[in-house]
């Protein structure tokens, strides 16, 4: 299985120089978030057969009013796809109450009202969100720490793939893939393929 996954920024690639070709072999394509609705509605369209699922990046206020058409929202949903369990869960921390932004225990909160369906479906594949995982992938300024909660559910869960967005891969060298215990944690940053195969990354 190939799974596009896109963050951030929209790559050229993907929409200027679009060529339908290059990409009838995605499977799924995960949104993490702070891109344009215009955009995933594009892909949604012109990757056929490929479904768009999505959470908020703390820029996606305007998601409300104008979703992208086509996709699925999945904060604070788990998701079944071609044996995969998929947990989203949106937005930034907070750093000054505008846009998508929760605090440290309102974001537990959302994995409170997550828990029931995590328990019914008894383990998760991947985990989208917006933010990384606090010490994972996060930044050293106040806007792009990651949540505790977030590290909270690898160390308990173990996801085979922990997703994310928001930390530009410009920022303090980021690296696009990490492995903490059991779990890829990769930054979406304009786009990467994660190609699923006997449960390891490709």
């Amino acid at each position: 299985m190939k799974i596009l996954m896109v963050a951030d920024k929209i790559h050229k690639t993907l929409y200027d120089y679009f060529d339908k070709e290059r990409w009838n072999d995605i499977d799924l394509i995960l949104s993490a978030g702070d891109l344009k609705p215009k955009y995933l509605s594009f892909l949604v369209t012109m990757v056929k057969g490929a479904p768009v699922l999505y959470v908020r990046g703390n820029h996606d206020h305007d998601y409300k009013i104008n979703p992208p058409l086509g996709c699925e929202n999945i904060h604070g949903k788990i998701i079944d796809f071609q044996g995969l369990t998929i947990l989203g869960l949106e937005g930034s921390v907070w750093y000054n109450g505008k846009g998508v932004q929760y605090r440290e225990w309102e974001m537990w909160w959302e994995y409170t009202k997550v828990w029931p369906q995590i328990l019914f479906k008894k383990n998760i594949d991947i985990i989208l969100t917006h933010n990384p995982p606090f010490g994972l992938h996060d930044g050293t300024g106040f806007a792009h720490r990651g949540f505790k909660v977030f590290r909270y559910l690898i160390d308990k869960y173990e996801p085979q793939y922990f997703i994310h967005g928001h930390q530009h891969l410009s920022y303090s060298k980021q690296k696009r893939k990490i492995t903490y215990k059991n779990t890829q944690i990769i930054n979406a940053y304009e786009y990467h393929i994660l190609e699923v195969n006997e449960n390891k990354v490709e």
